[in-house]
């Protein structure tokens, strides 16, 4: 293990609670930085942050972060076997009739946070990156992706070695009925497939396919 991965990590967040590069900068309370293990082969990739992490400055808590730390705890993991983060760091929101609701991050949000999270994986240097929701799957494995089609599937990137998609905690809570878990067990599966594309990664000879990020 490098023994500087940590320091670059904890200098990169300091650097990124600075970050005025976009106009979400001035509606956060908190950069959603990551949180977890900054030197395991599995990174989980969510979109962005929503009142609650933006609230607590953490990725994935809430209901759908209990539900993703239901399903790590299922394949006998937990946040400290995986780095967790999202695309944008800062929540995106609007204001309609005097109440606050999240929004997808435009095109121009998520460019200016691009080299963020690219700064991310090239310290971490993750095998597996495991997107939760289509539009992390757009961004780190194709534009084009299909989550109801392609979700489970085993996909090359630039970003790692490998990449798979799964359902994003809050669509399968959405989901869920009495008769029914909205996807928690598809979630579950799909931890489990990342888990195992690691495991058989490593055994591979290494390569570095990713270039790296320029922070401006």
């Amino acid at each position: 293990m490098n023994e500087n991965i940590p320091e670059l990590i904890e200098e990169m967040r300091l650097q990124c609670m600075q970050c005025e590069q976009c106009g979400l900068s001035q509606t956060r309370n908190n950069v959603v930085f990551g949180e977890g293990n900054p030197e395991s082969p599995l990174m989980i990739v969510g979109e962005g942050p929503g009142a609650t992490e933006d609230a607590t400055g953490r990725p994935f808590v809430g209901r759908a972060g209990k539900l993703l730390d239901e399903a790590l705890a299922a394949n006998r993991m937990s946040r400290q076997h995986v780095w967790i983060c999202n695309v944008v760091k800062c929540r995106a929101c609007l204001i309609e009739n005097g109440r606050i609701r999240n929004r997808p991050p435009t095109t121009e949000e998520v460019t200016s946070c691009t080299p963020w999270l690219e700064k991310q994986i090239e310290i971490i240097k993750p095998l597996v990156i495991l997107s939760l929701g289509a539009p992390s799957a757009k961004f780190i494995i194709k534009k084009d992706f299909r989550m109801t089609k392609e979700r489970g599937i085993i996909y090359p990137t630039r970003f790692a070695r490998y990449a798979v998609a799964a359902l994003h905690p809050a669509y399968i809570l959405r989901q869920a009925g009495q008769d029914y878990d909205g996807g928690k067990s598809l979630l579950i599966a799909d931890i489990d497939l990342a888990r195992r594309q690691v495991v058989k990664a490593k055994k591979e000879p290494q390569t570095d396919l990713f270039q790296p990020a320029i922070i401006p």
